[in-house]
């Protein structure tokens, strides 16, 4: 059990080193400014209880989690837990990168309480579930990122943890290490083991979670059943990107939530446009659908290139193309020439809500014009499947004797 009640983290910011030292002098005032991480707060997680945490970047999301830990102490209130606690929280945290991935292991299963014997007892497990081979005996400093998290999450979870908390395990794992990771998560909920999980991954809390919090500007907004957090997430996050949009970009019809490159190429117009040949933001699953791009050259582009990138409301890629995969290559454009590019397409996407992203490149992938979310449309389809793709299936049923 993880209980924390009006925990809050504020941090002293300084202008200069030298105004810590002048501080502690007697008789000077404060030379520092408080900056909230977070704002105090009351949690409590049950025995056997997955509790998702989600929020924007600079949330206060890591924060909580390293109170939770107690890698670092609250401001104010106290934090209780029961149990033996395995945290992953920073890549790499809590290894010696001159020492090889066994020797590690062995290091941190002593912190965590354990002896050698119980260690060498797990250690098959914890090789088998990291699956990094012969890497094991190679000092961690050769690791990659992936082999990293593989060894880090394996060595915590085989520690026999009463609680759990882990910050964005899954988010450089391979998909064979996510599904992994997934089992193991029901797994430890089945064995009473309590989780706390950050992630950015919105379907993986709504999979893995009783209960869901979200967190923003150090404050919990909303807690309770995952979707339901999860839709006030997302609609927050709408709206924030809504007083991103700049008036430039108003001024040429376009809504994109961030704009970006250096401005050799425009992207003028951005159009959805139906079957009927129609500007929509509504589509039915598969209807064709052209995206079509007005493009202006503010300098001469011997090989220039264009591109979509189709997400969903979440902000996963659903799919993404240019015209340089597509073997249609551009022509070369002098300053003050422009173009009109369509992408046709049949729109095979399960109905939800997307968004279309385009961009105006070079051929190295450096940005002319970049516009996130420059279109927001809805797939509709009286058919309710699962996923992102909407493949079209058929089902054979043959009796057998």
């Amino acid at each position: 059990m993880l209980k924390a009640k009006n925990i809050s983290k504020v941090y002293r910011i300084y202008d200069r080193p030298v105004d810590r030292i002048l501080e502690a002098l007697p008789f000077v005032l404060p030379r520092h400014s408080d900056f909230p991480a977070l704002h105090p707060l009351d949690l409590e997680v049950g025995k056997g209880e997955t509790l998702g945490v989600v929020g924007p970047n600079g949330g206060g999301k890591s924060t909580l989690l390293q109170l939770l830990a107690g890698i670092i102490p609250p401001t104010t209130g106290r934090v209780s837990r029961k149990g033996r606690t395995a945290a992953l929280l920073e890549l790499g945290a809590g290894f010696n990168p001159e020492f090889s991935g066994r020797e590690n292991v062995y290091i941190n299963g002593e912190i965590m309480g354990l002896s050698r014997r119980e260690i060498e007892a797990s250690m098959p497990s914890i090789e088998r579930f990291a699956g990094i081979g012969e890497f094991i005996e190679r000092p961690v400093k050769t690791y990659s990122t992936g082999m990293h998290v593989r060894l880090a999450f394996s060595t915590a979870i085989h520690v026999d943890p009463d609680i759990l908390i882990v910050d964005e395990a899954l988010a450089v794992g391979d998909a064979v290490f996510a599904n992994r990771c997934i089992r193991k998560f029901e797994e430890l909920r089945e064995k009473g083991v309590t989780v706390v999980l950050v992630s950015h991954d919105l379907g993986l809390v709504k999979q893995l979670c009783n209960r869901a919090v979200f967190l923003m500007d150090g404050r919990i907004e909303a807690a309770g059943d995952p979707s339901d957090v999860i839709n006030r997430y997302v609609g927050a996050v709408l709206e924030k990107q809504k007083a991103w949009r700049t008036t430039e970009d108003a001024v040429h019809g376009l809504d994109a939530s961030h704009r970006h490159g250096d401005g050799a190429v425009e992207i003028r117009a951005v159009e959805l446009i139906g079957q009927d040949g129609a500007p929509t933001r509504a589509v039915r699953a598969g209807e064709r659908v052209t995206v079509r791009l007005s493009v202006f050259f503010h300098q001469a582009q011997p090989t220039p290139m264009a591109g979509i990138l189709i997400r969903t409301r979440n902000g996963l890629d659903a799919f993404g193309t240019n015209t340089k995969t597509e073997g249609a290559d551009l022509p070369p454009c002098a300053a003050g020439d422009a173009l009109e590019i369509e992408f046709a397409f049949e729109c095979l996407l399960t109905p939800q809500e997307y968004t279309l992203t385009v961009a105006a490149q070079h051929p190295s992938g450096h940005s002319h014009d970049w516009l996130d979310d420059a279109v927001a449309f809805r797939v509709l389809d009286i058919a309710k499947r699962s996923g992102i793709a909407n493949l079209p299936t058929k089902i054979a049923v043959r009796q057998l004797s």
